[in-house]
Order: structure tokens, then C-alpha cells, then sequence
């Protein structure tokens, strides 16, 4: 098969690799239909996660067709059409059983991509394949269904779940990515007073004001009136930037909640001396991927407009192309960047 494979920092290649196996027996074999590339996968490109190993198969994000599973495998045959999850779930462990599959203890967690092969290719080998993928509705379209593998549970979960939004609240956005702007879509569920979208690039501010921002500039004015003023009441940090992170501890109301979902390759400052009296609640975390199921019902019935999250389409075979438009995603408007198989 062909897959695009991780050599060291800045060094990927669109390479013939040997088919993926059944190693144990809770895997399955999927065929891969969509994919798409990650911020996290960016950070990996960067150096900034070494325990990636040169020779690793990229991607955690994919929707395809079951093509062979293990005999301990009850809930998928061959020719199912399914999500592959972003993490992987042993389904026993008690981080799974308190439905933490991001912590899973049990040889789950971020895997995908990571410290096993991934999605960026023709086939996947998908651990405990029963409590990692979902099966589509072969009405959803591919380009939808692969959102449901991590960035709108990302954004659910991780941000406006932890973030605690709720009606009338002012909610700020550090950060106009595919997270930030799934972030947006899914807060309007909880009617929030106010969204204030808060990015450096043009273009992706237009399409936050597309997708709901009530609110969509450079960090300046707003953003200055809120911190000398009443605060936002919930600030979800999306840039993974240490000066976005920066910009949340000076938006947020006293009272409020600071949720983090970008990922950090740099240290950040705290600043305690302005934050220790303010009774604010900061929330970090990796996405467990257990409101995937609410969510497809969600998006399936139209509750969740989220197609416009999808901006570029290639073959799998243009992956190094949609890598360097998705890396450049500020200045070529790149949101989510799907490779489907031709």
C-alpha cells in the first residue's frame, strides 16, 4: 500500500509500505476512504513530539471500510462503513470505563500516528477496533464524517464542555483554526450571549464571522475593553500559542473558566501574580472522544452546520500537497483539508 511516512523533523514522503496485519485479536483492518492532516500532526513535523519515531505512518483522523477483523472483534464485520476515532479505547481499563478513552491505561490514548501507524494511508490497523470507530450512516458524506474522528469532539468536549459555556455567557475564541471555529459551531447549541473570535489571520476571521462569531478581530481593542472591563465569562484557548494562552488569563472574567485545547509545543507563563485572586478555573485535556455518537446525531439531522469547516479536497496521493497548504493555513484560508481515495 501507499502511506505517507515520517522520516524525522520536516521530512515526510508518499512511500510503498507492506499492508497493515491483524496483531492482535480486538484489531481491525480498515480500508481508508477519507483522512485529513491535524495541527497535532504539524507539531510532530516540527520535532515537538519525539517519542514519534522516523518511519512511522502519520494521521489519526479517517472514515473507511472494514476490510478483515480479529475473532475477539463482536461489533464490526467486513464491509461496514465506519469513523476511526483519534484515540483508542481498551474499553476496560478504569480511564475507558469513566468514558476517558484519551487516558486509556489499557494501551489506548493518542496511538494513532503517534506510537503506532496511522491513518495517512490506504489501509489502518485500528486497536480495539469495537470501542474505537462508529459506524456511518452512509448518508453522511465523507468530507462531514471525518470531523466527527477529533476536531468536533475536540471542540466539544475539551472546550465548551470544559469550558462550562453556558446561555447568556460572553465566550472568546483565542485562536481561528479548524478547533477554534468547530468550537464556534458547537457553542451556539448553549445559547451564549456573545462568541468573540480573536486570530491574526484575515482570512480566518472571515470565515469565523461565516461560521457565527458575533465578534471576529486581531487581538486589540476587544480584547482590552474585556480585560479592563467585566471579562468574558468563558476563554478557550485554540492557538496552542503561548502568547494565545496569555490573551486568555487577560480576557477571562473573575469567576470565569480558561479552557485549553491547543497543543503546546512551547513552554507558556502563568502569570499567578494577576490570576491567584480572581477565582478563575483553567482545564487542559486530550480528547476522549465519547460524545462522537451525540454529535453524529447532531450533524446527521442538521443541528450542526459544519461542512464550511471543509475547505480543500485532494487524492490521497497529493498528501505532501495538502500538508503545505494546510501548514500555510493563514495565508491560503485552509481549514480542514480532506484527502479522499480515488
Amino acid at each position: 500500500m501507499r502511506a505517507l511516512v515520517y522520516h524525522g523533523p520536516q521530512q515526510v514522503s508518499w512511500d510503498t509500505v507492506p499492508d497493515p496485519a491483524i496483531e492482535e485479536t480486538t484489531d481491525a483492518i480498515v480500508r481508508i476512504e477519507a483522512t485529513t492532516v491535524c495541527g497535532s500532526d504539524l507539531h510532530i513535523l516540527r520535532g515537538d513530539l519525539p517519542e514519534v519515531k522516523p518511519g512511522t505512518i502519520l494521521g489519526h483522523e479517517a472514515v473507511g471500510v472494514v476490510v478483515e477483523v480479529g475473532s475477539d472483534v463482536h461489533d464490526l464485520r467486513p464491509g461496514n462503513q465506519v469513523i476511526v476515532s483519534s484515540v483508542s479505547a481498551c474499553g476496560h481499563c478504569q480511564a475507558c470505563r469513566d468514558k476517558m478513552g484519551g487516558q486509556c491505561r489499557g494501551g489506548g490514548g493518542w496511538i494513532l500516528g503517534s506510537l503506532i501507524n496511522g491513518t495517512q494511508a490506504e489501509l489502518v490497523r485500528v486497536p480495539f477496533a469495537d470501542h474505537s470507530t462508529h459506524r456511518r450512516p452512509s448518508a453522511l458524506p465523507l468530507s462531514e464524517a471525518v470531523l466527527l474522528a477529533e476536531v468536533l469532539p475536540t471542540a466539544y468536549e475539551v472546550g465548551v464542555r470544559n469550558g462550562h459555556v453556558g446561555p447568556g455567557d460572553t465566550v472568546v475564541v483565542v485562536g481561528a483554526g479548524p478547533v477554534g471555529l468547530a468550537t464556534v459551531v458547537i457553542a451556539h447549541l448553549y445559547s451564549p450571549r456573545r462568541i468573540i473570535v480573536v486570530d491574526l489571520s484575515a482570512a480566518r476571521l472571515e470565515a469565523a464571522a461565516r461560521l457565527g462569531a458575533d465578534a471576529a478581530e486581531v487581538p486589540g481593542k476587544m480584547i482590552a475593553e474585556l480585560s479592563e472591563g467585566p471579562g468574558a465569562d468563558v476563554v478557550i484557548e485554540a492557538s496552542g500559542e503561548p502568547e494565545g494562552f496569555v490573551l486568555c488569563t487577560r480576557a477571562v472574567r473573575t469567576g470565569g473558566h480558561i479552557a485549553n485545547i491547543g497543543s503546546h509545543g512551547k513552554p507558556v507563563t502563568l502569570h499567578l501574580e494577576s490570576l491567584w485572586r480572581k477565582n478563575v478555573t483553567i482545564s487542559t485535556g486530550q480528547v476522549d472522544a465519547s460524545s462522537t455518537p451525540w454529535l453524529l446525531e447532531l450533524v446527521r439531522f442538521g443541528r450542526l452546520p459544519v461542512s464550511q469547516l471543509v475547505t480543500h479536497t485532494f487524492g490521497l496521493d497529493r498528501m505532501e500537497d495538502a500538508y503545505e497548504v494546510f501548514a500555510q493555513g493563514a495565508t491560503t484560508g485552509a481549514l480542514k483539508v480532506v484527502l479522499h481515495r480515488e
